[in-house]
């Protein structure tokens, strides 16, 4: 939400890659596209949204930025990356588009009626989860969406 004291941010994640080309076709099938004003040949600005980004970046220019040393994605968590899409049957699609590029299944799918998911460790170990949430419950809450639905 933009307020006076917080007008517009931005979000820029930065992850590491162990192959940009890899990981930028990984990320294509799934339907992102890439800002190339802000790529090159170790580094690839992935749009998620209007005010989300995730920069692809490659170990090198990973290590640049980061203080600490880097951890293998495949056996410690760091984070966990979640992005929304438009329907319940796109959470499908862009799963079942991730596993068809080499991601491996984390969770099958979640279904809570007014949102869903389903989880997957993309080509570098990455954790994400693709969800969709009903619009109202966006709005209201949970709980308020499950006190309007059930009366």
């Amino acid at each position: 939400m933009t307020t006076p004291e917080h007008p517009g941010r931005t979000l820029f994640l930065n992850i590491p890659v162990a192959d940009l080309e890899r990981s930028k076709a990984f990320f294509a099938r799934l339907g992102f596209s890439f800002d190339p004003n802000f790529s090159d040949d170790t580094a690839s600005r992935m749009l998620i949204g209007e005010q989300a980004s995730v920069m692809l970046l490659s170990h090198e220019k990973f290590a640049q930025f980061s203080q600490l040393p880097m951890g293998d994605a495949r056996t410690h968590a760091l984070a966990l990356y979640c992005f929304s899409v438009s329907s319940r049957e796109e959470v499908n699609t862009v799963a079942d588009a991730a596993l068809a590029a080499g991601a491996v299944e984390a969770d099958g799918l979640e279904d809570y009626g007014f949102m869903c998911s389903r989880s997957f460790f993309d080509l570098d170990g990455h954790g994400w989860q693709v969800m969709w949430m009903d619009p109202v419950a966006a709005q209201k809450g949970p709980e308020e969406y499950a006190a309007s639905t059930s009366a």
